[in-house]
């Protein structure tokens, strides 16, 4: 009798071992997923930022070639000669916006959705979407200034 109680506590024993080892395991396998997860966060951000940065130095780019504005001189037939500004067309503001919106969209996706792909391809419709409704407002509203 006194060894089945032996054998009993060992095999308790034993087993609780066992246990804590698969919990442990449990939980790292938990924070290596976490961290990959928030690795892939970041990459997505950090490809943002750069794009965003490309996006603003074309933009300072276009306003600077904006204000340089070509003079033409066009001389009429009676002998006087008039200067007309041309202005250099660029992308409109319906365009711009479009493709910002479907940068942000599809990264936005990535980020939320389970399936990244997936996610990143509805995110950067709906914000293609979103940004050239935006940039058509913008359009309207430039064209009223002019």
């Amino acid at each position: 009798m006194k060894g089945l109680y032996i054998l009993l506590a060992v095999t308790i024993l034993t087993s609780c071992q066992q246990q804590n080892k698969e919990d442990i395991n449990k939980a790292r396998q938990a924070s290596i997923d976490s961290m990959k997860v928030e690795i892939n966060k970041q990459r997505v951000i950090d490809s943002m930022k750069t794009e965003m940065a490309k996006i603003k130095e074309e933009q300072k780019i276009e306003s600077q070639k904006a204000e340089s504005q070509k003079v033409v001189v066009v001389h009429q037939n009676d002998g006087t000669a008039a200067s007309v500004a041309t202005k250099k067309k660029g992308w409109s503001a319906t365009a711009k916006g479009a493709v910002i919106g479907a940068g942000v969209g599809a990264a936005t996706g990535a980020i939320v959705s389970k399936k990244k792909g997936e996610g990143a391809i509805i995110g950067g419709l709906a914000g293609a979407a979103l940004g050239t409704g935006t940039g058509a407002v913008i359009d309207s509203k430039n064209k009223k200034k002019e």
